[in-house]
C-alpha cells in the first residue's frame, strides 16, 4: 500500500525519537519489509532542513536525503500545480500542513500522522492509533 508521511513522522521514524502510533509503526516496518511506499513531500523536506537549522531534531537534510536516495521504498512528492490546486480547496490548517494534505489528497493515498488538526479536518484518511 502506499501512503504520505507527515514530516514529524520522518523525523521521529528515522531518528528513533519520540513515540510513534501503532498502525503507524506497522505501516514503517512494512515500508523497511518491502511492502508499503512511502511518499515524502518536498515540503517536509523543507521543514526538515529549517528544524536542522535551527537546532530542534537530531536530523540534517543531507542525512534525509542520504536515507531517501538509497530507500526503495521511499519516494519524494515534488509540489507542482496540481498539488497546489488541491490545497487551495483546503482550509484550517496552515500553509505547510495543506500542502502535505494536499499531496496525500491528490495521490489518493492515506496519511501518517499525529496530527489532530489533520485528523479533524477530515481531508484524508489518516493512520495512526
Amino acid at each position: 500500500m502506499e501512503y504520505v508521511a507527515d514530516t514529524m513522522v520522518l523525523i521521529r521514524h528515522f531518528s528513533r525519537s519520540g513515540a510513534l502510533g501503532t498502525k503507524a509503526q506497522e505501516v514503517l516496518k512494512g515500508t523497511n519489509r518491502g511492502e508499503n511506499i512511502i511518499w515524502v513531500s518536498i515540503i517536509s523536506l523543507a521543514e526538515i532542513m529549517y528544524l536542522a537549522e535551527k537546532n530542534r531534531i537530531p536530523l540534517t537534510l543531507d542525512m534525509m536525503r542520504e536515507v531517501l536516495e538509497n530507500a526503495d521504498n521511499y519516494g519524494i512528492v515534488d509540489l507542482d500545480i496540481e498539488i497546489v490546486m488541491v490545497a487551495d480547496t483546503i482550509s484550517g490548517l496552515e500553509l505547510h500542513d495543506r500542502l502535505i494534505v494536499a499531496t496525500a489528497k491528490h495521490l489518493e493515498v492515506p496519511m501518517i500522522t499525529s496530527d489532530h488538526q489533520i485528523t479533524d479536518s477530515g481531508v484524508v484518511d489518516i493512520v495512526w492509533d
